[in-house]
């Protein structure tokens, strides 16, 4: 499996404190069937002002101490980058990395607050020719008022990343509810882990697959966490990869059913 969001590097956002924090993770993340890692730090304008010099410098020398310790995880790049108003030429000048830079990479909305013109911002990223891929909107606080735009903004080609534990309840009965929602409805184009500690939030991608399955089949549920995660990091077009389904294994109303009672109707 490929994990792409990841806050694996040590010391530099609130993600792994430290290198041995840093690598009990990444042996977790293989012993969980993960193969490559894409290290996200934030990139929070004033309270986290990493770029992509930075982050690279720390990849390789998170490289060297993973193969000193005989850990053979595959490490890349990108950032969970906040909605900024400067993202966009930031994005352009190369100091926000986009994912192994492709034309994908993470953007994190505010957890509480919704932005104004949101989906007017995320556009302009697109037609800017990036595909930005929105990060945990099942964990907003504010998603129950806005989940249309969301699915408006799925529409017109921006992605959506689920948290994998979300699936699972490790984030409570909310995020869960609209994770398989978005699921259910096609919304959802990779699950990946947000890790940022071995034990408080560790790399597990499995879990968030194996309870994927029971929404949209195996098949899909593989394309969350390995086919489409490679071909972001092979840049490919949105259009060569495979395509969501649209409204899940069942019919609407059965995954409500299963929403409400833990299974099918």
């Amino acid at each position: 499996m490929i994990d792409l969001h990841c806050h694996l590097l040590p010391g530099i956002d609130d993600g792994a404190p430290d290198l041995a924090a840093a690598l009990d993770m990444a042996r977790m993340a293989v012993d969980d069937g993960i193969t490559t890692v894409a290290c996200t730090p934030h990139i929070y304008p004033g309270m986290f002002d990493n770029d992509s010099a930075g982050i690279h410098t720390q990849i390789q020398r998170l490289r060297g101490h993973l193969a000193a310790a005989g850990i053979p995880l595959k490490l890349t790049w990108g950032a969970d980058a906040h909605a900024a108003p400067d993202l966009l030429p930031r994005l352009k000048a190369g100091s926000v990395p986009a994912l192994n830079d492709s034309r994908y990479f993470l953007l994190e909305p505010p957890h509480h607050v919704a932005p104004p013109h949101f989906d007017a911002f995320v556009f302009a990223l697109l037609a800017a020719g990036y595909v930005p891929v929105i990060t945990h909107p099942e964990r907003l606080s504010w998603i129950d008022d806005h989940y249309a735009m969301f699915c408006a903004l799925s529409d017109r080609g921006a992605w959506m990343q689920v948290t994998a534990g979300s699936l699972t309840g490790r984030f409570g009965k909310a995020a869960r509810y609209w994770g398989e929602r978005l699921l259910d409805e096609g919304r959802v184009d990779i699950l990946a882990t947000d890790a940022h500690h071995p034990q408080r939030r560790p790399p597990l991608l499995g879990e968030g697959r194996e309870a994927a399955a029971h929404w949209v089949g195996a098949a899909e549920a593989l394309h969350l966490v390995e086919t489409r995660p490679l071909g972001i990091l092979e840049n490919w077009a949105p259009e060569a990869m495979p395509q969501r389904p649209r409204s899940g294994r069942a019919s609407r109303g059965s995954g409500l059913w299963r929403r409400l009672f833990g299974h099918a109707a």
